[in-house]
């Protein structure tokens, strides 16, 4: 087996093209790893911290029509339309949003515990579980106690993960992150970095994901056969 493929991903968990983007990416790289067959390389994800509004309150008074509303500066009813618009296109990726009991709130200690995770060898499943909880359950993804009941579901040690984010002790690695997406350009997300040299924005269909893989996969058969030669 090929190195494995590595896919730097910066995100927020309050994005819902990140989401969708995440799930498009997932199929693509089945599609990847079923027409490579048995020689195909391992793909490795790896997350990394994009705020999209670090000026939100924990506790925002509002819904996601009240706050996009304020924070957009559009009327609500276009707002909903959006929101109607995404939501579909979630559903088509077997996702279902619930903006009716979705919980604004800021994201920083999200993203802290997603670091938390990452030491802990639980980063995907972390991601997943907070992307659910947000845009499915209508659970709080900003209070500590509340992450820390997320975190304990998927194995992470709930009292750990409470000292951790109150000590703010991954909290330099969330800036860092940040850092080097505006070292690289990036102002949204989800932007994808393929094998440290192929970026791509957006949540693109899993075909273009399947073909990028393909195409780093096929030029890193060329240089081993260069290699060798």
């Amino acid at each position: 087996m090929s190195e494995s493929i590595k896919i730097d991903i910066w995100s927020d968990i309050a994005c819902p093209w990140c989401y969708i983007g995440k799930r498009k990416f997932e199929t693509g790289a089945a599609a990847f790893a079923e027409q490579a067959g048995a020689n195909a390389p391992e793909v490795t994800i790896e997350y990394h911290s994009f705020e999209l509004a670090p000026d939100t309150p924990v506790d925002f008074d509002g819904d996601e029509v009240d706050f996009l509303s304020s924070h957009k500066g559009m009327p609500a009813e276009q707002v909903r339309g959006l929101l109607d618009n995404v939501s579909s296109i979630a559903k088509a990726t077997g996702l279902d949003y619930n903006y009716d009991i979705l919980k604004h709130t800021n994201t920083v200690k999200a993203h802290q515990l997603l670091h938390y995770a990452k030491a802990h060898g639980k980063q995907l499943e972390t991601k997943e579980r907070l992307l659910k909880a947000y845009f499915t359950e209508g659970r709080h993804v900003g209070r500590i106690e509340d992450l820390a009941d997320l975190a304990a579901e998927i194995g992470l040690d709930r009292d750990d993960v409470v000292r951790s984010l109150t000590a703010d002790e991954y909290l330099g690695d969330v800036r860092a992150d940040q850092a080097q997406g505006h070292e690289y350009g990036i102002q949204g997300v989800p932007f994808f970095v393929i094998d440290g040299k192929y970026g791509v924005s957006g949540a693109q269909e899993a075909a273009a994901f399947a073909q990028i893989l393909d195409q780093v996969w096929m030029e890193r058969q060329m240089e081993d056969e260069g290699a060798t030669a």
